[in-house]
């Protein structure tokens, strides 16, 4: 049981605020953090992992205390079990996929485990090569098998699939629910994406301002089919990593730019377009 109350004033766009959650979250359960910018997830994130200091509260992990401020307990992140997947990966540039994984064991654990991860996380193929030669899904896999390299209780998740395109979010999806259930994770997610949340958690908690105002399973966040999205298929791929797509809910056609992921797009896959990320541009030879 991942029991805490915790207080850290916090600074946003929106002004200053106080971050003020009191949670219990049971092992094995996949929680979602949601909410706005600036309501404290990151926050959050950052001070269960011992990242960022509390002013106030305190933090208990089963038997162990964390964090007490009346006593004042402070364990600092290397003694604390845990395992963090940040936005920006935070990979080693100089060593390899498997010299990443290897860096994170204790020197007293058994370097065994390199291989299973390597292969719970689909690396085999990619095993001695550096991060800038790997697409941003990659590089993601190989931040998700390092956090799960010393077998941490719990596993914090900071929007670790924001940067990648949709078939490889789907991938990664699968991939964190299975390292989940394998290594009998607890873990904590931080989403901006409903359809994130509906396919991974368990719970989610809505954050606002720092505090919590919704606390229950996803079914409280709007369903996938509400978001507004628009399917497309690919029907040709042309020079400059450009497509012509047609749309699902008319027929007509567009021009758009692939993501330059390393993906390899073929005509006749399924594409799933977020209007919200849509740019609109002035025509090019009265084409739109």
């Amino acid at each position: 049981m991942l029991d805490f109350h915790l207080i850290k004033a916090l600074h946003s766009a929106a002004g200053p605020a106080t971050l003020d959650v009191h949670l219990a979250i049971r092992p094995g359960e996949f929680v979602a953090l949601y909410g706005p910018s600036g309501a404290g997830k990151t926050t959050l994130l950052r001070l269960l992992a011992g990242l960022t200091r509390p002013e106030a509260g305190y933090l208990r992990a089963g038997e162990q205390v964390w964090y007490d401020d009346k006593r004042r307990v402070w364990l600092p992140p290397a003694h604390r079990s845990i395992g963090f997947v940040f936005q920006d990966y935070a990979l080693f540039p100089n060593m390899t996929v498997q010299q990443n994984l290897a860096f994170a064991l204790p020197r007293q654990q058994n370097q065994a485990i390199v291989p299973e991860l390597l292969t719970l996380t689909g690396l085999e193929a990619l095993a001695h090569r550096y991060p800038s030669q790997l697409s941003g899904g990659q590089q993601q896999r190989v931040a998700l098998a390092r956090a799960l390299a010393r077998r941490p209780r719990l596993l914090l998740l900071d929007e670790p699939l924001a940067a990648v395109d949709y078939p490889t979010r789907q991938h990664l999806q699968q991939a964190l629910r299975h390292a989940h259930h394998e290594f009998n994770l607890t873990t904590i997610l931080v989403s901006h994406d409903p359809a994130e949340v509906h396919a991974l958690a368990d719970r989610v908690i809505e954050l606002d301002l720092g505090r919590v105002r919704q606390d229950g399973p996803p079914t409280l966040l709007p369903t996938p089919t509400s978001i507004s999205i628009t399917q497309a298929t690919i029907v040709k791929i042309l020079p400059g990593n450009q497509a012509r797509v047609r749309l699902a809910s008319d027929g007509s056609t567009l021009l758009i730019t692939l993501p330059n992921d390393g993906y390899p797009y073929q005509p006749g896959q399924l594409l799933t377009l977020r209007p919200s990320a849509w740019e609109v541009c002035p025509p090019v030879d009265n084409k739109l």
